[in-house]
């Protein structure tokens, strides 16, 4: 029986598209935002956290939620994401790579974890694909394109902004670089294709590194 597989340029440009559609347009951000506070602006995909807080959740002891689970700074950045509900998707993922050795070692690692919402809006059938143990090399370049070694903080990633006169690259565990911006005051994550990612909740802590949720995939090129 022959197996229905999906060409590397063919991932590519799905994961291309879905990530310039879903960031097509900016968000707004709200007026009078001060550096060190919090707002919040809608954007067509969600909910982003504006005004990067030099000192998010250093002030609560009380563990930071993700999808209504607490996020224990001393557990693992993969014990952590698999409690949260908003996060499903990215640990399926992430087990289907055989990656999960990897994100529960010592790193430390900064990981932009897209939500389910971000995985969902995809082109149909790109996920499935993934998925698939034929393209596991090709998911894990996709995953490891989310991960950043070292611990960046938001106030470390915003520093590195503006040193770089607007724009940091960063260097991916994947290999491949990304560009972090700020945008109205949020920051913004651009792939090698030009699409876009919103950080929604920042800082989350974990005992091998940090997490960043954000609301859409981040495409390398798989070829």
């Amino acid at each position: 029986m022959i197996r229905a597989t999906i060409s590397a340029a063919a991932l590519t440009l799905s994961l291309t598209a879905a990530a310039y559609a879903q960031t097509t347009t900016a968000p707004t951000a709200q007026t009078g935002v001060k550096t060190g506070t919090t707002a919040t602006v809608q954007t067509p995909v969600g909910t982003v956290q504006t005004g990067v807080n030099t000192n998010i959740n250093a002030a609560a002891k009380a563990p930071v939620t993700v999808g209504g689970a607490p996020m224990l700074p001393t557990a693992t950045i993969v014990a952590n994401a698999s409690k949260a509900s908003n996060l499903t998707t990215l640990v399926k993922a992430v087990q289907a790579a055989d990656l999960t050795a990897t994100l529960s070692g010592p790193g430390p690692f900064t990981v932009f974890a897209p939500t389910d919402e971000a995985f969902g809006r995809l082109a149909p059938g790109t996920l499935d694909q993934l998925m698939k143990p034929e393209q596991k090399a090709s998911l894990a370049k996709l995953l490891k394109y989310h991960v950043v070694a070292g611990k960046l903080d938001a106030a470390a990633l915003k520093q590195q902004i503006q040193a770089g006169g607007g724009t940091a690259t960063l260097t991916t565990v994947e290999g491949q670089p990304l560009k972090a911006t700020l945008e109205n005051d949020a920051l913004v994550l651009t792939d090698v294709g030009g699409g876009k990612s919103y950080v929604t909740q920042y800082d989350v802590e974990q005992s091998n590194g940090i997490v960043h949720v954000v609301n859409g995939v981040l495409a390398p090129k798989l070829g």
